[in-house]
């Protein structure tokens, strides 16, 4: 388990989260092999093709937290000496504090008793958790989970050069995603992919059996079971 209390956030965006996540893998793996850098001063974090330099994925990177294996902690970065407590991290200090989540508004989180002995595996873990919990608040994203050294993760939210995801995007990855994705309740992620989307949304039936979500283009119906888990996707593409 990561942070108890900050999982029904994430759950909210899993979709839409993977969806951006992915896209962003698919940027990134463009290149080829490649390596990261983080340019503070210039605000930038920058992915490179090992093979041809001159290929760059360049990204303004807004820094949300780092989570440390020493101190087994999580620092917000509203509250680290690097950080900007006005930055984009403070929206989720905001949240916490008007929404009475100790976990967002108090400056560091120690690690839950029950973190286990993989502390590198955990960390990783909760990054995901972390970078989903800053989409779903901030509506930014993809985010990028980056080890910075002696087993620390920092988290940033990225603005990246990818084009927004569209219902048809979402046609396309989401069943090869929600093989992997263990949605709580699936109603909520796809009304939320739909919000943080900018899709429209309406409901099948008063038995909200289908979720159908259109954009400019496009128009899909995500059908649920009695359990509100994703049975199908049905697409109604441009071109179609």
């Amino acid at each position: 388990m990561t942070f108890a209390a900050l999982q029904p956030l994430a759950d909210r965006a899993a979709l839409f989260a993977a969806l951006r996540q992915d896209a962003l893998t698919t940027a990134v793996d463009a290149l080829g092999e490649n390596r990261w850098d983080a340019d503070m001063d210039a605000g930038t974090l920058t992915f490179t093709s090992k093979a041809d330099p001159s290929r760059q994925l360049v990204t303004r990177p807004h820094l949300i937290a780092t989570i440390a294996p020493g101190p087994r902690s999580l620092m917000w970065a509203w509250a680290h000496t690097q950080g900007d407590p006005q930055g984009v991290a403070a929206q989720l200090r905001d949240y916490g504090t008007q929404y009475d989540i100790a976990e967002l508004s108090q400056p560091e989180l120690p690690f839950p008793e029950d973190t286990g002995s993989d502390v590198e595996e955990w960390i990783a873990q909760a990054a995901h958790q972390i970078g989903t919990v800053a989409t779903e608040i901030t509506g930014r994203s993809p985010y990028y989970s980056a080890p910075v050294g002696g087993g620390t993760r920092a988290i940033f939210l990225l603005d990246a050069p990818i084009p927004a995801t569209t219902v048809q995007d979402a046609v396309i990855t989401a069943p090869r995603l929600l093989s992997g994705l263990e949605l709580d309740d699936a109603r909520s992620a796809v009304w939320d992919a739909a919000r943080l989307g900018g899709w429209n949304l309406q409901w099948a039936d008063e038995a909200f059996s289908g979720a159908i979500v259109t954009d400019a283009t496009s128009s899909a119906t995500f059908r649920f079971d009695e359990h509100a888990r994703i049975t199908g996707i049905e697409s109604n593409l441009a071109g179609e």
